[in-house]
């Protein structure tokens, strides 16, 4: 049985973080994923991986932006070493970055692969995480990211409710890609018209999302990691708490 995971963006705005994953060992989660925002410049990853430590967590997935991982994969790879990451994910491309035509997605994942080849070699595992935009109909038979993604191996980390908002199934792309899969994000989308305070998500199994058709994916895929996420909850402990209860009886 795989254990939990919990994305550190979602507790962003409840600091501090010593605070943050003190709540998490005690409420029984064993991993977490980090962000950019940990370990970027000036950050003290030794005191990040003291607290992990202290609190029974590890870390072994985490986002880190493309230009971080293209320009500096020495501080990437480094920052992996110091905090015991064994994947790395590059998380988004702006809005004005983005390929407009389905040719600029295939090149941006040829982009992707050749950014990540130093982080490969140092033995490291190496992937993308998707939004909805990466499901954009470009007017073709095939979505952004089936064309980033391509001839090529990258790995996936596949946020399951980002494909939903984006129009498509999240059990058809988990079977899709089952082979590429490392990591899935446990999100989950509110009825519409609920938790506005929140951007309309809601803490996972209390959404719409058809967790036990997912989970029974999910278990046939090459997932490793299973991620909870809420991009903006107002209390960060009733969500990882009641997504983590939710989640085992999935």
């Amino acid at each position: 049985m795989r254990d939990f995971s919990y994305q550190l963006y979602s507790s962003r705005k409840f600091p501090p973080l010593a605070d943050t994953l003190a709540m998490l060992g005690n409420l029984g989660y064993s991993q977490v994923e980090g962000f950019g925002g940990l370990y970027g410049p000036g950050a003290d990853v030794g005191a990040l991986r003291a607290g992990l430590d202290e609190n029974g967590l590890s870390m072994p997935t985490a986002h880190f932006g493309l230009p971080t991982v293209r320009d500096t994969p020495d501080e990437v790879i480094a920052t992996a070493k110091a905090l015991g990451i064994k994947v790395v994910l590059v998380p988004h491309i702006a809005a004005p970055d983005r390929p407009a035509d389905a040719a600029g997605w295939a090149a941006f994942g040829r982009e992707l692969v050749e950014a990540g080849k130093p982080i490969r070699d140092a033995g490291f595992a190496y992937g993308w995480h998707n939004h909805e935009f990466e499901f954009t109909d470009l007017g073709g038979d095939d979505l952004p990211l089936d064309l980033m993604l391509g001839d090529n191996d990258l790995a996936l980390e596949l946020d399951l409710a980002w494909v939903e908002v984006g129009g498509q199934s999240a059990v058809d792309y988990i079977n899709k890609y089952a082979d590429r899969i490392v990591s899935v994000h446990l999100k989950d989308i509110a009825p519409e018209g609920e938790c506005l305070d929140e951007d309309g998500w809601a803490d996972v199994g209390f959404g719409i999302m058809d967790w036990p058709a997912i989970m029974a994916a999910v278990d046939k895929s090459s997932a490793q990691y299973l991620v909870m996420e809420h991009d903006n909850p107002n209390d960060h402990q009733r969500f990882a708490s009641r997504s983590l209860s939710a989640a085992k009886e999935f």
